[in-house]
């Protein structure tokens, strides 16, 4: 058939060669220059020198199992994309976790119980509290936020392990997080397989890491790839579904859920329901902010912070422990409020205080104020079907995963399916 794939994203990417590897004739609109969508290439000045950048420090982790399929398809080396590091989440005073590198979930359990810095009342509630959500079948009410289900937690255990969690996989506090979706998470990560909670930092910009791979990749294939085009309309008639005038099979959009909407809502198909989901979906702001100092270091490649309305970053990252220019740090501030100059100066206050670093100049500050939808409990999200012969995918779509390139590639992969 012949389809056309709307937005070049994670999730339109993974579409894409989905739907080429499936015999389909593939017509790729991106309205941007740069393909990546939300998890794409930005370049900055560093000292002097152009550097590539991301518009946002993401992570990849090892139970990203079809992301890296995809990954390796279309050329990707996982080695030389990736430092591959055990889950780690310990704080500058060396305190915290670090998972050693047994089987799962024997992993997960040592490091618990080897925390550094945890009182032993600490290390035993979580444990307690973790094996009743194995006994569970890491399964809870649909209603149960985060905070519900660790209602018994100490408090410390709380601070130094489940909030870091819960707000970078969800970006959404763990008071109004799903308890359902963080679960999974866990049992993925931590107790589906070895390797699953492993970090993966990547040594290439986000463009580099799968777009433009994938791009290449279908390119080579016959598909037919227009950057720098956005769609204006989309419309139904008798002959099949018409995008700007030009006659397709089958539509996939891969595109945000506003833009969605708005396509969607001109086309003239009956999706009352859809448009209210997805017009509905409240959104998460993910703030980065990238600063410089000559010798700066961290002492290994991502830190905990201690976060607070003042200071509010989660997580450091010393990008020349992953192939950027020493002296280069990334904070990242999930579920973040403020503006771009507010934050800037939190931050470099933090970095001076928690880290000692007190010569940090700003690079670029990235606030993504539609990073993610808010995962809270109950959400209904929207599905993918929209109409006979017209899906969307992307990371908001309804499924198990909170909004994370994992959760984009899936949707990708299964609206491609859905195309028959």
């Amino acid at each position: 058939m012949n389809i056309a794939i709307v937005g070049a994203g994670w999730a339109g990417c993974a579409a894409a060669v989905e739907a080429t590897r499936l015999g389909h004739q593939v017509t790729l609109f991106e309205a941007a220059r740069t393909a990546g969508g939300r998890a794409r290439r930005v370049m900055a000045n560093v000292d002097g020198h152009s550097v590539a950048l991301d518009n946002g420090q993401h992570i990849l982790i090892g139970a990203y199992v079809e992301t890296l399929r995809l990954m390796r398809d279309v050329g990707i080396d996982e080695q030389t994309a990736f430092l591959r590091l055990p889950l780690t989440m310990q704080f500058p005073d060396g305190s915290g976790l670090k998972l050693p590198h047994w089987p799962a979930p024997l992993d997960a359990l040592a490091g618990i119980a080897g925390a550094r810095g945890w009182p032993w009342a600490d290390r035993l509630s979580l444990l307690k509290v973790a094996l009743g959500w194995r006994l569970a079948g890491f399964e809870c009410s649909a209603q149960a936020s985060v905070s519900d289900l660790c209602r018994s937690l100490n408090p410390g255990a709380m601070a130094a392990l489940i909030e870091p969690l819960c707000v970078s996989a969800l970006n959404t506090p763990p008071e109004r997080a799903s308890g359902q979706v963080f679960l999974r998470v866990l049992r993925d990560a931590l107790f589906a397989h070895s390797g699953g909670s492993n970090l993966l930092l990547p040594r290439m910009d986000l463009s580099a890491l799968l777009p433009e791979a994938a791009l290449a990749w279908m390119t080579a294939r016959g598909a037919d790839v227009r950057v720098g085009m956005r769609v204006q309309g989309l419309a139904l008639d008798a002959s099949g579904w018409q995008l700007d005038g030009e006659r397709f099979d089958r539509v996939v959009l891969a595109c945000p859920p506003l833009e969605a909407a708005r396509l969607v809502a001109g086309s003239g198909a009956p999706t009352a329901e859809w448009l209210t989901l997805a017009r509905g979906l409240k959104h998460e702001a993910l703030s980065t902010v990238y600063a410089h100092a000559p010798g700066a270091r961290l002492r290994q490649p991502m830190l905990a912070l201690r976060a607070n309305a003042n200071e509010p970053a989660q997580f450091a990252f010393d990008r020349a422990h992953f192939g950027g220019p020493a002296g280069l740090l990334a904070f990242v501030i999930s579920a973040s409020q403020g503006d771009s100059a507010q934050l800037t100066r939190q931050v470099l206050a933090q970095a001076a205080r928690q880290l000692g670093l007190h010569a940090l100049q700003p690079v670029q500050t990235i606030v993504e104020k539609r990073a993610t939808f808010a995962c809270t409990p109950g959400l209904q999200r929207p599905a993918a079907h929209i109409a006979p012969g017209l899906v969307a995918c992307g990371d908001y779509i309804a499924g198990p995963y909170p909004a994370t390139l994992e959760g984009a590639v899936r949707s990708g992969q299964e609206a491609a399916r859905q195309l028959a």
